[in-house]
């Protein structure tokens, strides 16, 4: 049985995702694996597409 992922979004910040993700290429093949991370939704990242906390330093307000 699949365990139950989680994306939390963060007023003014990052999607949070708790739980294990597979990363997949477009041939299926499994690229990575991570825990407990989170993605870059302001587009300043040098680690897209995670976050590296650049949304601070950005000012970065969602819509």
């Amino acid at each position: 049985m699949s365990e139950n992922i989680k994306m939390r979004v963060k007023e003014n910040g990052s999607i949070r995702v708790t739980g294990t993700v597979d990363f997949v290429d477009a041939d299926g093949n499994v690229l990575e694996t991570k825990t407990d991370f989170s993605l870059c939704r302001c587009g300043a990242s040098k680690e897209k597409p995670f976050c590296d906390g650049s949304h601070k330093a950005a000012n970065f307000i969602a819509d």
